[in-house]
């Protein structure tokens, strides 16, 4: 979810400057520092969408600044618009070399910074709902295909503790048969949350596609992620997905889970024994979980 109202971070080691600009961008949240380490530790505390950032200050100047920021992967998407007096060339070129998105030199003029600190904005949240609609299934919110895998990819080559599972409703079509696909996909997003809510904040869950969810979590003993696994199930058997005003049902999913071991030498031969084990649990009666070492 996009934040409603956005924050600015105004970083200006001039009493005067920040008294102007907060007067002249009062319709949004402001936070200010007057130096670079006190920008860089409100970063760590704060959710920020936008900073206008002085050069010339005491101790981190703007462009030392601007440079930890774009080498850190949770600020480098933030927008930073220099603030300053100076306007040679070599400063300018400087600032965008750096990354910044743009320059305003003082003194400010009022109108001109708040269409400029309005226009970048726009455009941070337009790149953010790309990223979201690259990266998210659209139907329930949680992890596309592509992303998964991309994630997925990433813990498996890092990590040697890393289990897999795989999940599937059972009958499934039996719902959209019964009922419609909109009631398919109502029973999509509440199964996807109830299995989400459960979950710790370290998995990786995505939709891989139809009614097949897949998981992978990584530090987490074949007991321990059993467990995990069973209060997923029982979430989804106990919760009631309301399809209308008249019609409520129960669904049960099965679940296969597997382990990276020393021949497991890719994702896909991991995720293909989650898979088999999540079949055999169909087979078996579905409504369960199984391992397969």
């Amino acid at each position: 979810m996009l934040q409603s109202k956005k924050t600015i971070l105004i970083v200006d080691d001039t009493e005067s400057n920040i008294d102007m600009l907060l007067a002249i961008l009062k319709e949004y949240d402001t936070v200010v520092a007057t130096s670079g380490e006190d920008a860089l530790m409100i970063l760590k505390e704060e959710v920020i969408d936008l900073v206008l950032l002085d050069i010339v200050m005491p101790g981190i100047d703007g462009f030392e600044v601007c440079r930890r920021m774009k080498k850190n992967s949770e600020w480098q998407k933030i927008p930073v618009v220099f603030i300053t007096a100076k306007s040679d060339e070599d400063t300018i070129e400087e600032a965008y070399a750096i990354g910044g998105i743009d320059y305003v030199t003082k003194p400010f003029k009022p109108r001109e910074l708040r269409a400029r600190v309005k226009t970048h904005l726009e455009f941070q949240s337009m790149v953010q709902h790309l990223d979201f609609i690259a990266s998210y299934d659209m139907l329930t919110g949680i992890l596309n295909r592509r992303k998964f895998f991309t994630l997925s990819q990433e813990l498996f080559d890092t990590h040697e503790n890393v289990c897999a599972v795989m999940i599937d409703i059972d009958r499934f079509k039996h719902i959209n048969d019964s009922f419609g696909h909109h009631s398919g996909d109502i029973t999509l997003k509440s199964i996807s949350q109830s299995i989400a809510q459960n979950l710790p904040n370290k998995a990786i869950f995505g939709r891989l596609g139809g009614e097949e969810f897949a998981i992978l979590i990584t530090n987490i003993e074949e007991a321990t992620v059993m467990k995990l696994i069973e209060k997923v199930r029982k979430a989804v058997e106990e919760s009631e997905i309301i399809l209308n005003d008249t019609t409520h049902v129960h669904c049960t999913i099965s679940s296969g889970v597997a382990m990276k071991e020393s021949m497991t030498k890719t994702l896909d031969m991991l995720l293909q024994k989650a898979d088999n084990a999540m079949y055999e649990a169909k087979e078996k009666g579905r409504n369960r979980s199984i391992f397969r070492a």
